[in-house]
């Protein structure tokens, strides 16, 4: 059960892992002066209010674009990479039938020569107790 766990849980964290590698997103700063005004991930920046502005102050305003680009270089299998050779096929036949036709070993049983105790009254019925 735990094996199964883990395996599941490590494949869906390798499948966001690729997912989150392959994003692409772009991050836009709008600065007046030497403040930050607004930033923005995945939409455009407001700028700077263009009715309080004199043109002296445009000048000073500036936006900066940082594009963080994800890897785009996947390499992709497909099913005619698969390649399955005959000898292959032969030794896995031969390795299961010789693994299915040795003898199964004997468990060792160490309360076979014991009978169970006597019961001297039915406790089901005392505790009445019964299976339904």
């Amino acid at each position: 059960m735990f094996k199964i766990i883990v395996h599941k849980s490590f494949s869906t964290l390798m499948a966001f892992l690729v997912l989150f590698s392959t994003v692409s997103f772009t991050l836009e700063q709008h600065f007046c002066g030497d403040t930050l005004v607004d930033s923005a991930v995945f939409t455009k920046v407001q700028g700077c209010d263009t009715d309080l502005q004199s043109a002296p102050k445009k000048l000073c305003c500036k936006d900066d674009i940082e594009v963080i680009k994800g890897q785009d270089n996947l390499k992709l299998t497909t099913d005619s990479d698969f390649v399955i050779h005959q000898s292959d096929v032969i030794n896995s036949s031969f390795n299961y039938y010789f693994a299915i036709s040795e003898p199964i070993e004997k468990k060792n049983i160490p309360h076979k020569d014991y009978s169970p105790p006597n019961l001297v009254t039915d406790i089901q019925v005392l505790d009445q107790v019964f299976t339904i």
